[in-house]
Order: structure tokens, then C-alpha cells, then sequence
């Protein structure tokens, strides 16, 4: 049965409602007031009447309206007019001009009053000023609600709380990542049945860390958890605890776990944790005082509830690295879920589950998709699910087939092509040129991931596009294969070299060096594949200022180390340069063939290309 949520104090929230109505009845009564005749009190009478009593001297008085030509006054002494006796009388008048009837009053002495109905713009004049006063009010009354609401409710946490009357993501929504399913299995068996543990005296962990790259479906598996345990789901961000005045943060922490406490058994779920999490001290101040407050407040609550509450707090970072070593430490968050990208296997079911929700053609293998599209995460398998289905929206078919899904798979891992970009003759030969270079060196060493698609069709920010994908995912690399790699990264650079001359060789290959030399640096500095270094490994530390930039970087190795660590990648980088020239230069005819079957058809698949490879028997490497 759910606890009743904890009440926060009422707001004073000013008659509203009363004073609209207030000053509607105001601006009636001054409405009516003005709309209403002076002549409108009495008996009415006849002209003849009027006029033989006139005759009499027994008029007192008249006020005669001119618009509407009506008069009314008093007598003198009640007169008996047929069954009534009238002391006050109103008459209508038969003619437009009342000169004759005023000329014969003033003859008698009689005292005249000219009365005439108040104009529109008069009633809207009087009525006005309140509408005026009354519309102020309300301004300042309705600003004094927001502030006082504002001022109560800064500390509280803006908390996405998910109840269990709402739709329920289950762990049949989440595919893959069976080990971490099978570690959170016990927070939900916890949660279900809280006597099972404590019987023998077991303790769950209070915190639970979801860790991986972005993308992967933390945030999906924190809410299946909620969904399969049937309890509240709280869901906050890291970044809402931190604001501009020191307090709040801690504040909002107070408030998030008072919010589940009071709605256990539930779930807290605080992602990007590394936004508040971060380790204390670090940056040129050394201090960040709104985070600190709020962080230490975090580990507080902590430490100030029992897991017998059924409250368990789940979080998600992918960078664990810079978390505060206080809330990794046990009776806190002391246990971590490593969910990672998925395997080909984990691909084909997270496909699966976003199939369902488009029609697919039967022409579509979802195995086969899997295994084209190694290193992506369950958001861009999701993408590409709805990527096919744009495509075959934009065709006008009623399934999305083989075709859209190749499509979708190029825009998601390639980029979307750039048809309305119109290249010269010369930049499109020097592009089928330099494309062609990477992909001959590619095929000609062995080892190598197969080259599935080379295009000189402009995709994102390249102008071409070599595109190789492993036939099975890969979890660790030979430094045969990285320096393999290294030297296809040089293979465009070398073939305009070779093709064009050393003075012709162009800006395109800038990202290709970017990835050689970072490469080559890593297999030198992390991966202990060096001759002159041995195998250590040399690790840069960062120093971080108060914004999370790097603002200092220091090595922990001597000056002649660093300096033979630039010199090993320069020889890596030089080598690779130079293996990539010599296949280029040894097989200059099947790259002239690529360069102009790439010129004639601007894409080429596996089989084509492998077919120039065959016609050409070229001289592979060892």
C-alpha cells in the first residue's frame, strides 16, 4: 500500500476568485446607475393630464428628458387620475421640441431640470478607474503568489517520479546486456520480497552504479527495474542539484530522499552522477562550494537510511574515473554494473525490439544488419530502426526493406551524403585517387578488416569514404593489426603523393593523420608496443579546473622518456608511411583501376572492388 507523500506547507494564495467578482459587481452597479432616467419613479400620465393640471398651479416641479422625450415631476397636492391617486408622475411628451411645454412652465413659475442619459464613453470613463485599480491589484497580488511559491519551492528536487499506476518498462523492453539484468536481478527481488534477505541476515547495497559508454540503455535498465519490481520510480539528473547559491544543491538532495522515503518502497535514479559526484579538491581553486556542499550532503543520506526502507538508489555516469572515491566506498555505492556495447548478438535482439515497432519487409536480416554495425550502441541501433523507416516513408512504401536499412546503416555509422556538393574534375580524381589508396592498401595486407564500401561521394565533412568492417567483433588487437591499420591510415596520403607529386598532395588527409598519430601514441604510451620503452606504460594526468576543462597537463616520466616516446611514434608513424608507399608503388595499375572504376561509378562494394582486386593479381604484402 503506498504511503501517503509528505505535505508541503500551503501557500497563501490571495481571494482571487472574490475580487474578480467584486469588481464585476462594481463596474455593474455603475453601470446601472448611469444607465438608469431620473423619470423613471412614478405614475404615468397623459399629456392632457399634465397640462390641465399645469393650468391648475398644481405642478411643483419637472425634469424633462430631451433625448427621449420624457418628463416627469410631482403635484402639488395628489390628484385622483382614474382609480390612483398620483403624487409623483412621468409622461411622454408628443412633440420633439419641448419649447412650447417649457415656455408654459416658466409662464406658471414651475422649476425646470433638463436631464439627459449618460453617453457610453461617460460609463466607460466612471468605470474605469476601478477596473484600473482592480487590474493592479491582481498584478501585484498574482506576482506575490509566484515569488512565495518561488521562495518555498528553490530547494525542493524536480524529481521525475514515474508511480505504479503509469506503463512499466520491463526488462523485456531492455535487449542484451544479459550480466547486468542478471546483477540487478536481486535489487528487484529485494524490492519484491525484502523478508527473503533479512531472514538470514543478508544487506543490499544501498547505491547501485550503472557504468558504460553513452548510449548503452543505463537510464532504460534503471526504469525496467522500477517496472519489474512494481514500486515508484524517482528519476533526477545530476546536474538539477547544482545551482548559483551554495545550499540549494544540498537542499534538493534532502528533499529527493525525503520524497522517496516517503513513497517506499521505490527507486531513486540520479543520472550523469559525475555531474555532482566529482572528486573534491581538483582544479586551480582546489574548491567548488555549492558542489562539495551538495556532494557531501549526498553521502549523508547515504549513510542515513536502511536498505529495510526499500529505498535503493540507482545511478548512471560513463565516467567513473572522476567520481569522488567516498561514494564508490562500500555502504554506498559499492556496486557497479558494467553495461557495455553490445556483442552481435545483443545487436540482433536490441534490432528486434525496434523492429516491432515499424513494419518490416521480409526481405530484411536483422542477423546480417548486427553484424554490419560493430562498435554501436543500443541509441544508435534505435536510430538506425528509424532511420529505415524515414527511408521507406520517403519512398512511398509500406515497409521499410533491405535497401532502407543499408541506407539508414550508411547515414548512421558514415554520415548523410552531400549530393548537392559539386566537385571539380580535379578534386573528384584526387578524391578516387587518395580512396582508392586506402582501400588497396587494405586488401593487399593481410589480417585486415575486409573493406565493405568505398565511395567518393561526400559524406559529412569527407569528400570520400573508405568504409572496412570486422567479420566478427573484436575485443583485443595484434600489433601486426595496429600497425596494419596505421599504414591504411597512410595509404591515401602516399597515393597522392605517388599519383600527383610530393607539391600536390592535399588537406585530406588531416583527419587521417589525426587518427594515425593518436593511434601510434597510444601503442607506444598504453599498449607497451614499443622496442625502445619496453612494455610500461606512460600515463598523461590531467589537472582540472572549476569547469571540468583540462587546464594543466604534466607526465609522470622523465625528460628523456617523453622525448623517447616522441620518438617512437615518430618512427611508428614514419614506418607506416613508408609500408603504404611501396604497396602503392608496387601496384600502381590496380590503383589506377580502383581510382577509375571509382571516377565511372562514385561507390563500390566488397565484391566489386575484390573482383579489381582478382583481375589485377597484385603483389600482397607479408
Amino acid at each position: 500500500m503506498d504511503s501517503p507523500a509528505r505535505k508541503q506547507p500551503p501557500v497563501s494564495k490571495p481571494p482571487l476568485r472574490l475580487t474578480i467578482w467584486l469588481l464585476v459587481l462594481l463596474a455593474g452597479l455603475g453601470l446601472l446607475a448611469r444607465l438608469m432616467p431620473v423619470t423613471a419613479s412614478g405614475s404615468e400620465i397623459a399629456y392632457s393630464d399634465l397640462t390641465r393640471e399645469l393650468a391648475r398651479g398644481n405642478v411643483a416641479g419637472v425634469e424633462i428628458n430631451t433625448d427621449e422625450r420624457q418628463a416627469g415631476g410631482q403635484f402639488r397636492t395628489p390628484v385622483l387620475i382614474g382609480a390612483n391617486t398620483v403624487k409623483q408622475f412621468r409622461v411622454a411628451l408628443p412633440f420633439e421640441d419641448p419649447a412650447p411645454l417649457v415656455a408654459r412652465l416658466e409662464a406658471q413659475g414651475v422649476p425646470i431640470r433638463a436631464v439627459r442619459p449618460a453617453s457610453w464613453l461617460a460609463i466607460l470613463l466612471s468605470v474605469l478607474p476601478w477596473l484600473l485599480i482592480g487590474g493592479v491589484w491582481l498584478l501585484v497580488a498574482r506576482q506575490t503568489r509566484a515569488v512565495s511559491a518561488g521562495a518555498l519551492s528553490f530547494g525542493r528536487a524536480g524529481a521525475k517520479q514515474v508511480s505504479r499506476e503509469q506503463p512499466q518498462v520491463t526488462f523485456a523492453d531492455v535487449a542484451g546486456a544479459d550480466e547486468a539484468k542478471a546483477e540487478l536481478q536481486e535489487v528487484i527481488d529485494f524490492l519484491r520480497e525484502p523478508s527473503r534477505f533479512q531472514r538470514v541476515g543478508g544487506r543490499l547495497p544501498k547505491g547501485v552504479l550503472l557504468v558504460g559508454p553513452p548510449g548503452t540503455g543505463k537510464t532504460l535498465l534503471a526504469r525496467a527495474v522500477a517496472g519489474e519490481a512494481g514500486v515508484a520510480f524517482f528519476s533526477i539528473s545530476g546536474s538539477d542539484f547544482v545551482e548559483l547559491f551554495v545550499g540549494v544543491g544540498a537542499a534538493r538532495v534532502r528533499s529527493l530522499f525525503e520524497q522517496g522515503k516517503a513513497n517506499a518502497p521505490c527507486i531513486i535514479f540520479i543520472d550523469e552522477l559525475d555531474a555532482v559526484g566529482r572528486q573534491r579538491g581538483v582544479g586551480l581553486t582546489g574548491v567548488h562550494e555549492e558542489r562539495e556542499q551538495t556532494l557531501n550532503q549526498l553521502l549523508v543520506e547515504l549513510d542515513g537510511f536502511e536498505p529495510a526502507q526499500g529505498v535503493i538508489v540507482l545511478s548512471a555516469t560513463n565516467r567513473p574515473d572522476v567520481l569522488d572515491p567516498a561514494l564508490l566506498r562500500p555502504g554506498r555505492f559499492d556496486r557497479q554494473v558494467v553495461v557495455e556495447l553490445p556483442d552481435v548478438r545483443a545487436r540482433e535482439q536490441i534490432l528486434a525490439v525496434h523492429a516491432r515497432k515499424i513494419r518490416l519487409a521480409e526481405n530484411v536480416d536483422l542477423a546480417g544488419i548486427a553484424r554490419g554495425t560493430p562498435g554501436l550502441s543500443g541509441a544508435d541501433l534505435a536510430n538506425l530502426v528509424n532511420e529505415a523507416a524515414l527511408f521507406a516513408a520517403r519512398r512511398n512504401k509500406d515497409q521499410a526493406d533491405r535497401q532502407d536499412f543499408a541506407d539508414a546503416r550508411d547515414k548512421v555509422m558514415l554520415g548523410i551524403e552531400r549530393r548537392s556538393l559539386v566537385l571539380t574534375p580535379e578534386d573528384r580524381q584526387l578524391a578516387a585517387y587518395h580512396e582508392a589508396g586506402h582501400a588497396l592498401v587494405n586488401l593487399l595486407i593481410p589480417g585486415l578488416d575486409p573493406v565493405q564500401k568505398v565511395t567518393i561521394v561526400p559524406r559529412g565533412r569527407a569528400l570520400g569514404i573508405t568504409f572496412s568492417l570486422p567479420e566478427q567483433d573484436r575485443r583485443s588487437y595484434t600489433k601486426a593489426y595496429l600497425l596494419g591499420r596505421l599504414a591504411v591510415a597512410y595509404g591515401g596520403r602516399a597515393a597522392e603523393e605517388i599519383v600527383f607529386g610530393p607539391e600536390r598532395v592535399t588537406t585530406g588527409a588531416a583527419n587521417d593523420l589525426e587518427q594515425a598519430t593518436d593511434l601510434a601514441r597510444q601503442m607506444v604510451t598504453r599498449f607497451g608496443m614499443s622496442d625502445a620503452l619496453g612494455p610500461i606504460t606512460v600515463q598523461d594526468h590531467a589537472e582540472l579546473g572549476s569547469l571540468g576543462r583540462d587546464i594543466v597537463q604534466r607526465l609522470e616520466v622523465s625528460p628523456h622518456t617523453a622525448e623517447l616516446v616522441d620518438d617512437e611514434v615518430r618512427r611508428l608513424a614514419q614506418d607506416a608511411r613508408l609500408r603504404a608507399a611501396n604497396l602503392i608503388a608496387t601496384n600502381r595499375a590496380t590503383l589506377d583501376r580502383l581510382a577509375a572504376a571509382l571516377l565511372e561509378h562514385e561507390t563500390l562494394e566488397r565484391a566489386e572492388v575484390e573482383a579489381i582486386l582478382r583481375a589485377a593479381a597484385p603483389a600482397r604484402a607479408a
